[in-house]
C-alpha cells in the first residue's frame, strides 16, 4: 500500500512539473530579433545618475549589458547576478544589490531572462538591504 501511494505521489509530482513548464513557455515575454535601441540609466550609491543609449542585437538585457561592458556579474540559478555596473561594485557586507526596473517598474526576472524590445528604458539602481 505504501509503495502504491509513493508511486502515485511521484506521478502526480511529475505531471505538475510538466504543466509548470508548459505554462512558463506559454506565458513568458517574447523577445525581438534584430537591432534595437535601448536606454539604461544607472543610479549609483551616492544617488548620481548616468544614462547610456545602445544599439544592440541582443534579445535579453544581460547579454546587452555584458556586450557593452556596462555590467559584470556571476552566474547564478537565474542567470547573471549583477555585481558591478559602470565601475561600481555592490558591497555584500552592506547588503547592496543591483535592482533592475523597466520604465519605473521592477522586473521579476534576472538580467539574462529579461527580454528587450526596441526603445525600452531600463534602470539599474544600487539598493541597500535585502
Amino acid at each position: 500500500m505504501q509503495k502504491k501511494q509513493t508511486r502515485l505521489a511521484g506521478i502526480i509530482l511529475a505531471i505538475c512539473c510538466i504543466l509548470a513548464v508548459i505554462v512558463f513557455f506559454q506565458t513568458r515575454p517574447d523577445t525581438t530579433v534584430g537591432e534595437k535601441k535601448i536606454t539604461i540609466s544607472v543610479i549609483n550609491s551616492d544617488s548620481s545618475k548616468s544614462t547610456f543609449s545602445y544599439d544592440t542585437d541582443a534579445e535579453y538585457l544581460g547579454e546587452a549589458l555584458t556586450e557593452q561592458g556596462l555590467a559584470e556579474g556571476t552566474d547564478g540559478p537565474y542567470g547573471m547576478f549583477i555585481t558591478t555596473v559602470d565601475g561600481e561594485t555592490a558591497d555584500e557586507s552592506k547588503e547592496q544589490w543591483w535592482c533592475i526596473t523597466k520604465s519605473g517598474e521592477m522586473v521579476n526576472t534576472g538580467a539574462d531572462q529579461t527580454p528587450i524590445q526596441d526603445q525600452d528604458i531600463f534602470e539599474l539602481t544600487l539598493k541597500e538591504g535585502y
